[in-house]
């Protein structure tokens, strides 16, 4: 089945030069903000009970920059810090990139899940037709603490080779996203629409 896919940007890194200031930003707030809607709902996954799964993308990240440098107003040097923290995050053709969030409401509960899921940024996987690609954390910062504690937040990246990316790029092809820790092994099979968005990100 053939999905039609929104306007995308062939870019593979983000600069200065792609964001907006504040001033700038402001008239165009909600229009923007509507026109990336249609970008980022197939690029939303739900794995297991608490896992959201969002996979970044050029426009993703110029508009969370946008939108922290319109509600900060930090100036020069915010969009300097925002560009370190978020350009790494467009995927660069050869690889996806994904912002998973464990979300539990009460902090008591949360708490206690986080604290059984050390190294659970080791064990995301895609697997599709004859492949299996196990995730690499982003190494910015340690995201299980020497106690075994899991950030809520996690930034992952999956290298692809010039055949994995081809056999992601075949319409219909059966695309499961997973994690095989042992407190938390779930995964889900995605939509058409979701393997579509996500090939379009392999050049």
């Amino acid at each position: 089945m053939e999905v039609t896919q929104p306007q995308r940007s062939a870019k593979r890194s983000l600069d200065r030069g792609d964001l907006t200031l504040p001033d700038a930003y402001a008239p165009v707030r909600k229009e923007k903000r509507a026109q990336l809607l249609a970008i980022k709902r197939p690029r939303r996954v739900e794995v297991g009970p608490v896992a959201t799964c969002y996979f970044e993308c050029f426009e993703t990240m110029v508009h969370q920059i946008n939108e922290m440098l319109y509600i900060e107003r930090g100036g020069e040097e915010q969009i300097e810090d925002e560009l370190r923290a978020y350009a790494g995050m467009v995927p660069n053709g050869r690889e996806l990139v994904v912002t998973v969030m464990f979300e539990i409401d009460d902090p008591v509960r949360r708490h206690a899940f986080l604290a059984k899921l050390g190294g659970i940024e080791e064990t995301m996987f895609l697997r599709f037709g004859d492949h299996e690609i196990v995730g690499k954390p982003e190494e910015d910062v340690d995201r299980t603490t020497a106690d075994g504690k899991a950030s809520s937040v996690q930034f992952i990246h999956f290298p692809f080779t010039d055949a994995q990316a081809a056999a992601l790029k075949t319409p219909d092809q059966d695309l499961v996203i997973g994690f095989s820790h042992p407190q938390y092994g779930h995964m889900v099979k995605v939509q058409e629409a979701t393997r579509a968005s996500l090939a379009a990100d392999l050049d």
